[in-house]
């Protein structure tokens, strides 16, 4: 196992505007079993990945104020990192930390609020890939500003477009205080996704933050937005999003399905009072 700290790695440590040091806030040792690799023993069975992260940030305002809101809840983050890597089947490591990258880096939206981060070292280690040999891994270093993220604007708000190749698309679904994604179901894509935010409807009933699904295909499932704030989903679809794919269909008879998601919050950060600052 590799002690050494991944902020010791890069110097000289990242700086402010104003010229001063950035914080580091570390998540270190993060084992998950996923998917990972090119080969075919490997694209149908799940295998450890281990993660090891640093964020640059400044955290003096969360010091002085005592406020999540003024940095990063790493029991959140770790949670829709975990989400990513095992519902995106990533190919190589690069793809797999580029995407990860992105999606720390990219601004915080309004239901999840947390201070921006300013550049991220990562490490992803594959502990089966050379036997009992060696280990494997890969470490890169990237900062917000090499990134610019496209924007769409669709009928329930906008959608972020964070990383997408010709293998998988991730996406955050920003719904707008009153709008509705509608009854839709997939023909093609394998679509997963995880609630960030505590407000959402799903099927017509309140889900908790950090809940994840995996939409089996011809699955009708619609989400509405009642809060006075937009509401965020972290969407991975497999491949890519296929714009003829999202296939808009009629509420069936008898009601929509419900469907029972898996918790990828600790259940203290997934209640509401977690909540409770940002509205």
């Amino acid at each position: 196992m590799n002690n050494r700290p991944l902020s010791d790695t890069f110097a000289p440590a990242p700086r402010d505007e104003q010229g001063r040091p950035l914080d580091v806030i570390e998540l270190r040792h993060l084992s998950f079993q996923c998917i990972v690799g090119v080969y075919p023993a490997e694209r149908g069975t799940p295998q450890p990945l281990e993660l090891d992260v640093a964020l640059y940030l400044d955290t003096r305002k969360a010091a002085a104020e005592g406020s999540l809101r003024d940095t990063v809840d790493y029991a959140r983050l770790t949670g829709e990192l975990r989400f990513l890597l095992e519902t995106a089947d990533f190919r190589v490591l690069e793809t797999a930390a580029e995407a990860l990258c992105r999606y720390i880096l990219a601004p915080p939206t309004e239901d999840t609020s947390r201070a921006p981060v300013r550049a991220v070292t990562l490490r992803l280690t594959k502990p089966e890939a050379l036997g009992r040999v060696g280990l494997a891994s890969l470490q890169v270093h990237r900062t917000a500003d090499e990134y610019r993220f496209e924007l769409e604007e669709k009928p329930f708000g906008q959608v972020d477009i964070i990383f997408q190749d010709a293998h998988v698309g991730i996406y955050r679904l920003r719904i707008a205080p009153g709008r509705t994604i509608p009854t839709h179901e997939h023909r093609v894509m394998n679509e997963a996704e995880l609630v960030l935010g505590h407000g959402l409807l799903l099927q017509g009933k309140p889900v908790p933050a950090g809940t994840g699904f995996r939409w089996p295909q011809h699955l009708p499932h619609r989400y509405d937005n009642p809060r006075p704030i937009e509401q965020t989903v972290l969407c991975v679809d497999r491949p890519a999003f296929i714009p003829h794919d999202e296939v808009e269909v009629p509420e069936p008879p008898g009601g929509l399905v419900p469907v029972e998601g898996r918790a990828y919050y600790p259940a203290a950060a997934s209640a509401p009072e977690a909540e409770g600052e940002r509205w």
